[in-house]
């Protein structure tokens, strides 16, 4: 299901996994962030940390019937920050760059915390 945008010349139709590409992106350059972590199930309780090119899948993208927009980010953050300032950070991040890059106007940005890991 893709995402649809009205411009001045016409409409513009943005994937889902274009804006999961770009919420993840965006979400890696905050600081204290390790990485992103799997929305699916865990395995044996251990978060699975995914690498660059796995970006969207820790994020899940969700519209309501009257069209607004949710996005939900699975995070591992790094040992020793403060992890309610990270996803703060993470969320204004996200909601800047949908909103600059893709001109999409999101209700809210999800933080899920999957893991802890020390940073390297």
């Amino acid at each position: 299901m893709a995402i649809e945008l009205a411009t001045e010349y016409g409409k513009v139709w943005v994937a889902d996994g274009v804006i999961a590409v770009l919420a993840g992106s965006a979400a890696l350059d905050c600081y204290g962030l390790v990485g992103m972590a799997s929305r699916n199930q865990l395995k044996d309780g251990i978060a699975e940390l995914l690498r660059q090119d796995n970006l969207s899948r820790g994020v899940e993208i969700r519209r309501d019937a009257q069209g607004m927009t949710a996005i939900d980010l699975y995070i591992i953050v790094s040992y020793g920050t403060k992890i309610s300032v990270v996803a703060h950070n993470v969320q204004t991040k996200v909601k800047y760059v949908l909103n600059e890059v893709a001109g999409l106007q999101v209700e809210s940005v999800n933080i899920y915390v999957q893991g802890v890991r020390v940073s390297e």
